[in-house]
């Protein structure tokens, strides 16, 4: 069987995905920004389909680097959808829930209208835009809040912060859906496999549930590693407007993703069932361990 390839194997989802058998090419190994070099590789051999995991995520520097964030996230999947669809391989594309405004109550649907309220969330917008301009047989999968045993996300930070505060203070008025970045690997994997010339092609919600705060998930990551805590901080709800950054956070990131389901049989994974083994994962990474 011909081997899928996965661009971003350097990120948390392009690292699980190679895990799962993907063909991985980072960052140092090909530029989605340059066209010439994205045809080459997409050329270079039979794929089954192409999964793009690469993303500029920096949410806040992006404020300041339109540039690179644009670059990254609209023209890279441009061109990847240009060579993709020359070479008549399906597209997968990760998108996220920040092309939405987050001030719909209830979760969102594909179909609601987006409205990103920063540069990173209009790159990722024009990024999906693209991507349907260029390839029919496309998949964006949006996805939210994501974390892996790994440094980098949320709850890396939570447990580095814990070995060093007495108290976490975090934002309780933000709510979405954790997502772990083996699932989403599974998901686009599941997708590949089920995948027939006429798809169903098209966009789609996944991400992790139940639906949480940031402040909810912070607790549930420091209640996973305070057995190995020298010392347990507390962990403190805070709003929006007690830490401000340069990027506007979605007040509600939750995704409606029962049409997941429906097109492909994937269900929303529980993402307290895999925290644990995420949380010592990252310890062991960290070494912040009391024993």
């Amino acid at each position: 069987m011909n081997p899928v390839l996965v661009v971003g194997a350097g990120g948390q989802v392009g690292r699980a995905l190679v895990a799962r058998g993907a063909f991985g090419l980072t960052r140092a190994d090909l530029d989605i920004t340059d066209l010439a070099q994205v045809r080459a590789a997409v050329a270079a051999r039979p794929y089954r389909a192409v999964i793009n995991a690469a993303a500029y995520t920096a949410v806040d520097r992006a404020e300041s680097d339109t540039a690179a964030a644009q670059a990254i996230n609209r023209d890279g999947p441009a061109n990847l959808a240009v060579a993709t669809a020359a070479e008549g391989i399906p597209l997968l594309h990760i998108s996220t829930d920040y092309v939405f405004d987050g001030t719909k109550q209830g979760p969102y649907g594909e179909a609601d209208p987006v409205g990103p309220t920063g540069v990173y969330g209009a790159s990722k917008l024009a990024g999906e835009d693209a991507v349907r301009a260029a390839q029919p047989r496309h998949i964006i999968l949006r996805t939210a809040w994501v974390y892996a045993p790994s440094n980098g996300n949320f709850a890396a930070t939570m447990l580095r912060l814990a070995a060093e505060r007495p108290e976490l203070r975090v934002v309780a008025d933000q709510h979405g859906g954790p997502t772990p970045a083996a699932a989403i690997a599974d998901a686009l994997m599941t997708i590949v496999d089920r995948l027939d010339g006429d798809g169903p092609w098209g966009t789609y919600h996944f991400s992790g549930a139940p639906a949480v705060t940031w402040h909810g998930f912070a607790r549930a990551i420091i209640d996973q590693a305070a057995p190995r805590l020298a010392r347990v901080p507390a962990v403190t709800p805070i709003g929006t407007a007690d830490y401000p950054t340069p990027a506007r956070r979605p007040a509600n990131s939750v995704l409606d993703c029962t049409k997941i389901e429906r097109a492909f049989g994937i269900r929303q994974p529980d993402w307290r069932a895999s925290l644990g083994a995420v949380v010592e994962a990252i310890q062991d990474l960290q070494g912040n361990s009391a024993r």
